[in-house]
């Protein structure tokens, strides 16, 4: 299979082209804009595949997306290129606005071109892959989960922007017949995450005595996934899932926000026994909350492992320990990431 991969020089795109060049024979072709989040260096051990090609592309430049899809004939695409931090999108929404709505319009526009001139075989073996989160759904309170059937209620510019390009890849499904499957995935986190996501900023925090910011109380709940786990599920809806369907991933692991940085300080503190900042809890400094802050989220998943026997391999505990050991022992990659225009700063103050 030849496989256009967007955004796969960003966090989760990358453990996927990883995943399959390590694993498969197929052909990968990672085009990314290179944002401040798109890091060449998380592909530095496959770089030199010799299935591995990289293309330096906007998804909103039609001309060059065709141009990639003249040029390698894939058999599909997994769309992955997104802006997609909250905080960010309470900043400076528009951005957000083009990426991820203009974004995809285009991607499928040029999809729907390429599929149009296959023949019936390459028609019937095309699938676009549309990857998604948990939070078009909203909030949920202190019962229940999502499920693949519930309304939208997007609560920030980052979610409402994907809900759109939900809408627009389920469109094009049905009015033009473009072989579609999308998934929704719970909170990611693990090696090579972009540290201003939570967990990646609070080990670099720690690590280094300063304050680890908590948002409110601390009693915002996720559903945290593993990436590794996420790409193999991707994989599998790519190659297995039904056409026009959804699919939610989640990993089962239900953590309120100040649980999961408790849990992060203890094995810091195990890990790092010499640190002068033990115990690390003790840097936990509760901030201002984000507007509109959705209260809970919590992925029913088990479509995905009834239809397709995916489940997730690492418990919460295990991937976040590997996750630590990860970042404590890549120093250098961090500080190239640090060295950026992001310091760590809060974001999305709404101000």
């Amino acid at each position: 299979m030849k496989l256009i991969v967007t955004g796969g020089a960003g966090f989760i795109g990358s453990a996927v082209i990883r995943l399959l060049l390590n694993t498969t024979d197929n052909t990968i072709i990672n085009v990314d804009k290179l944002t401040y989040a798109g890091n060449l260096d998380s592909l530095d051990s496959v770089a030199q595949h010799p299935n591995y090609h990289f293309e330096q592309v906007d998804i909103i430049d039609s001309d060059a997306m065709s141009a990639v899809f003249q040029r390698y004939q894939p058999d599909a695409i997994m769309h992955l290129a997104a802006e997609s931090h909250v905080d960010r999108s309470i900043d400076g929404p528009a951005e957000f606005m083009q990426t991820n709505i203009i974004g995809t319009y285009n991607l499928l526009e040029t999809a729907r071109q390429y599929w149009q001139t296959l023949d019936a075989a390459g028609k019937a073996n095309f699938r676009f892959h549309h990857v998604s989160t948990d939070e078009v759904y909203g909030s949920l309170g202190e019962n229940g989960l999502f499920t693949e059937d519930m309304a939208y209620e997007p609560n920030s510019p980052y979610s409402a922007s994907k809900a759109s390009s939900d809408h627009l890849v389920r469109a094009w499904h049905h009015t033009y017949g473009l072989p579609v499957v999308t998934t929704n995935c719970s909170n990611n986190y693990g090696p090579y995450q972009f540290p201003e996501k939570l967990i990646p900023l609070m080990i670099l925090n720690a690590q280094e005595g300063k304050a680890l910011p908590m948002y409110g109380n601390g009693q915002n709940i996720r559903d945290w996934l593993y990436v590794d786990d996420h790409a193999r599920a991707l994989w599998l809806v790519l190659r297995e899932g039904r056409l026009g369907e959804t699919y939610n991933i989640g990993g089962h692991n239900e953590k309120t926000n100040l649980d999961v940085v408790h849990t992060l300080c203890d094995t810091l503190d195990e890990l790092l026994p010499s640190s002068t900042h033990k115990p690390h809890r003790s840097l936990v400094h509760f901030v201002k909350d984000r507007p509109g802050h959705d209260m809970r989220y919590a992925i029913d998943a088990s479509k995905i492992q009834q239809e397709l026997g995916w489940v997730p391999e690492e418990t919460f505990e295990t991937g976040l320990r590997k996750t630590i050991e990860w970042y404590l022992s890549h120093d250098t990659w961090c500080q190239r990431v640090m060295d950026g225009s992001y310091r760590g700063e809060r974001l999305g103050l709404a101000e």
